[in-house]
């Protein structure tokens, strides 16, 4: 009887791929749950849990990104300086209007596991407010996020 074995990915056999996704096509939460899922390499068979085998993201029209509900108005973002009086907060409406990336960007990062490999995981997504990027040389696959 032939012993069977588990495979475990070794970094330097990691390949990362570049994929691109709308935005402005599903709610937040489901767009950066696929998000995360490439980041982190749940997408790939080669899935090793202590290996950052991840894929790189690039996000477009953050600027429209659908949030349902009354969310617009209704959530909040915080900001604490670490002083006494230093604590800010903006509704995501405002946010949307300032820095719409930092809408994906933290509900991503909300997603990815809190370990050593987050913030390289992070480092791989590229987010862009209009429907223009500049990764159109490694070009990137385009996923429907339904």
């Amino acid at each position: 009887m032939a012993s069977m074995k588990t495979y475990s990915q070794k970094q330097a056999t990691v390949a990362h791929k570049w994929y691109v996704i709308d935005a402005a096509s599903a709610p937040l939460g489901r767009v950066a749950g696929v998000i995360a899922s490439y980041l982190i390499g749940k997408s790939k068979p080669s899935y090793t849990p202590h290996i950052d085998n991840g894929d790189f993201v690039v996000v477009i029209n953050a600027g429209q990104t659908v949030l349902s509900g009354n969310k617009e108005e209704a959530k909040t973002y915080y900001k604490y300086s670490g002083y006494p009086g230093g604590m800010k907060s903006a509704s995501a409406k405002e946010v949307r209007q300032k820095n719409p990336e930092k809408l994906i960007i933290e509900a991503v990062k909300g997603m990815l596991p809190r370990n050593k490999l987050a913030a390289e995981r992070l480092k791989r997504l590229r987010v862009f407010p209009g429907s223009e990027h500049t990764h159109t040389p490694q070009q990137p696959t385009k996923i429907e996020v339904k």
